[in-house]
């Protein structure tokens, strides 16, 4: 409107200044010519559209214009611990009995965690099998959400969970000590009972995934306060917080209780982003004014979320950032060109410098330099692809000599797979090959395929079964 209004007014002054209807209406159709909303129009799609294309590229999937924008205005970000800022594969580290056998104790715990799906359940369970410890039936089986797991067996009622379970339930012999040496070595101590006397202490511990404290360099590189969120107890939460480097740690979180933790922070005035992997995660994941998901984490978390890292790869968070920012920088940029583009332009047509100078804008080289503007800002937006988010990755040629070791006891295959439809299919197949130990894969849904490295042998029909266990075929692995 303001456009049109300045080309009637234009085209009536030099009416009235006595110039001809020719003259005149030139000047008014050079105004509307040149001042085309079509680099306006531009400026902020088009980045945003190289921007999400390259995030992809890099396995960073955004799934909105508005998750790109708020990325870049974020100040805190939350990291949930087990399978984010961990792998999510713990391993059974010690196993202290009282008054029974190591072998009792882990054949009481086994058959106590076989029904549960946590990671931690699955360490004990996965330790047992290899020790070839047969496990006995349990019944009401019930989880008890942020404490741990109450059951009836033939040798009576086990209680399986944290040391605030240990002491609801009124448990007589629990050794906090040794909870608390456990804990400040990063382990998880999960303590078991029998009809209310304790029986045996179990430590799990999780390893910290290698690119977790680099990338939490990265975000305090940015100015971004780093929040680890966690169930854990508050002893094994600051071990692994030291270790990683967070800013603060919030611990003994219930799951249930996740969200209130992020509306709290938000509540705070700050700009918050989540980063979670697991079904607990969901909520806080929707509640975060970002939520990202581990590419390897369960659907309903990748269904939350505005952003889902496909190489599950923390580290790729401080990318999304990095790009959002440039993106932002990117979009202000050609809304500046714009703008200013049309603050000269626009008198330049209207004649105003024709009385004093002689000068005036043919309508054809306004039309020329309007398309002019939307190229500059097509090509400025098209810089974006130069883009690189991992920034603070070691060096290629330290990378080259990594890999030149590896290769020696390393061996890669490529499988093809049909079926996988989805973003939610390759996390099923990225997370199935991920959790066999020797086993690292990176799962393209664009090629249909998935490039696995092997640190220990195993047949093609393991790895085909392992994919087509979970309802995809592989048709070649080469």
């Amino acid at each position: 409107p303001a456009v049109i209004t300045i080309a009637i007014v234009t085209g009536a002054v030099w009416l009235l200044m006595g110039y001809g209807v020719s003259f005149a209406l030139g000047r008014a159709i050079a105004v509307l010519v040149i001042s085309c909303p079509c680099a306006l129009g531009l400026a902020t799609p088009t980045a945003i559209m190289v921007g999400t294309g390259k995030g992809a590229e890099y396995g960073i999937l955004i799934k909105s214009a508005e998750a790109l924008e708020q990325m870049h205005k974020i100040d805190t970000i939350v990291l949930d611990k087990t399978g984010t800022v961990t792998e999510g594969k713990p391993v059974v580290t010690d196993v202290m009995a009282v008054d029974i056998s190591e072998k009792e104790l882990m054949e009481m715990a086994a058959s106590v965690e076989k029904p549960s799906e946590h990671p931690l359940a699955e360490a004990i369970v996965k330790k047992a099998e290899e020790e070839g410890i047969k496990t006995f039936t349990v019944t009401d089986f019930e989880a008890l959400s942020g404490l741990g797991i109450k059951c009836v067996s033939e040798k009576g009622e086990i209680l399986a969970g944290n040391i605030r379970m240990m002491k609801e339930n009124a448990v007589e012999g629990v050794d906090e000590g040794v909870s608390e040496k456990l804990a400040k070595e990063g382990k998880t101590p999960l303590f078991f009972a029998l009809d209310g006397k304790f029986k045996g202490t179990i430590a799990v511990m999780d390893k910290i995934r290698e690119t977790s404290i680099e990338a939490v360099n990265d975000f305090k590189d940015m100015g971004i306060e780093v929040v680890m969120l966690t169930g854990d107890n508050r002893l094994t939460a600051e071990a692994v917080k030291e270790t990683v480097g967070c800013d603060r740690v919030i611990a003994e979180v219930m799951p249930a209780d996740k969200e209130a933790e992020i509306s709290r922070l938000k509540s705070e005035g700050k700009k918050v982003a989540m980063v979670g992997d697991g079904i607990n995660d969901a909520p806080a994941l929707a509640r975060a004014d970002v939520g990202v998901a581990i590419g390897a984490g369960t659907d309903v978390a990748i269904e939350s979320a505005d952003i889902v890292l496909m190489k599950s790869d923390l580290s790729d968070a401080a990318g999304a950032v990095r790009l959002s920012k440039a993106v932002i920088k990117n979009i202000k940029q050609n809304l500046f060109w714009a703008f200013f583009y049309n603050t000269i332009g626009i008198p330049v047509a209207a004649g105003v410098f024709f009385i004093p100078f002689g000068i005036k804008l043919n309508p054809m080289l306004g039309a020329a330099a309007m398309s002019m503007s939307s190229v500059f800002v097509v090509s400025n937006a098209l810089r974006l692809r130069l883009f690189k988010p991992d920034k603070n990755r070691v060096n290629d040629i330290n990378e080259n000599i990594k890999e030149d070791i590896k290769e020696e006891t390393t061996m890669k295959k490529t499988m093809t797979i049909e079926g996988m439809m989805c973003m939610h299919c390759t996390g099923r197949v990225d997370k199935a090959l991920n959790a066999v130990e020797g086993i690292s894969a990176t799962v393209s849904l664009e090629e249909k395929k998935a490039f696995v490295t092997l640190e220990k042998e195993m047949t093609d029909d393991e790895l085909k079964a392992i994919v087509e266990k979970e309802g995809y075929t592989v048709v070649a692995i080469d």
